[in-house]
């Protein structure tokens, strides 16, 4: 991802798509919540035995 494209994000200038939240929040082990500043609470909420990345 070019510099550009992260800035418009940081920034809010562009969305973050659902599919990458979901991603961020895996590779951070932390919760979607966190990562938008909904909750201060870093700990993910325990995962659906039926979702799978693999499934985005």
């Amino acid at each position: 991802m070019s510099q550009t494209g992260y800035s418009k994000y940081e920034t809010g200038e562009n969305d973050i798509p659902t599919k990458i939240l979901i991603n961020l929040a895996y590779y951070y082990n932390t919760s979607i919540d966190y990562l938008l500043g909904i909750t201060d609470v870093q700990k993910p909420y325990a995962r659906s035995k039926d979702f799978d990345l693999q499934d985005l």
